[in-house]
């Protein structure tokens, strides 16, 4: 009666390192796909995001431009595209371009609220002349309002004008001396950050406490 022969120990040396190799292979790294591409955190893969993106940006050069109507055109067709994050910058845009069209076309402005709404808005987009003729009116109007003179600083500082702003500001808080907490955490009024005269201002206990 024939033996059954037990495997060399050759042959069974063989075999373990054939599994242990098997087992390497199968167990051997995969890496992950590298992110997708983005921009300012949207996703560029989407071949309609990239389409999206880009009537976004023909849509900004316009809107920088001034040339408001045509902006908002092109920034209600980037509402339809896939990304949210653009759509949402998108729309805040659009906002400002609706109130920037509105005074010049729709709304002749005869109330001192009128004049300040349609000298902030003009602040929005830049229109620094505009704005300033727009919050003088509001301020002949209603001399004891507050919130135009405080935007009459802020314009004064948007524009460089040290002197004019802390007049206005001071004025402001005299008003309304909660304008004080304001203007510290306002950033318009960066320019005036240096200024000690904008110190004493916003911080007269400091300058109690020196003197």
């Amino acid at each position: 009666m024939a033996k059954a022969r037990k495997p060399s120990s050759g042959s069974s040396r063989h075999s373990k390192g054939a599994a242990r190799s098997s087992s390497k292979s199968q167990k051997k790294k995969t890496f992950p796909p590298p992110p997708p591409a983005q921009r300012g955190g949207v996703e560029l893969v989407d071949p309609r995001v990239q389409a999206q993106l880009k009537v976004y940006d023909e849509a900004l050069t316009l809107f920088h431009q001034q040339k408001f109507a045509r902006a908002k055109q092109e920034l209600e067709k980037v509402l339809e595209g896939p990304s949210k994050e653009l759509a949402d910058r998108a729309r805040m845009h659009l906002k400002i371009a609706e109130q920037r069209m509105k005074p010049s076309h729709e709304q002749n402005p005869h109330t001192a609220d009128e004049h300040y709404q349609r000298g902030v808005a003009m602040m929005n987009v830049g229109r620094w002349d505009d704005a300033r003729e727009s919050l003088d009116k509001a301020r002949k109007a209603a001399p004891k309002a507050d919130h135009i003179h405080y935007a009459l600083a802020a314009l004064d500082c948007l524009t460089g004008e040290a002197d004019s702003a802390l007049a206005n500001l001071k004025v402001a808080i005299q008003l309304r001396p909660e304008n004080r907490y304001h203007a510290r955490n306002d950033e318009d009024f960066a320019f005036l950050q240096e200024d000690p005269r904008f110190t004493e201002l916003l911080y007269p206990e400091k300058d109690g406490t020196a003197g």
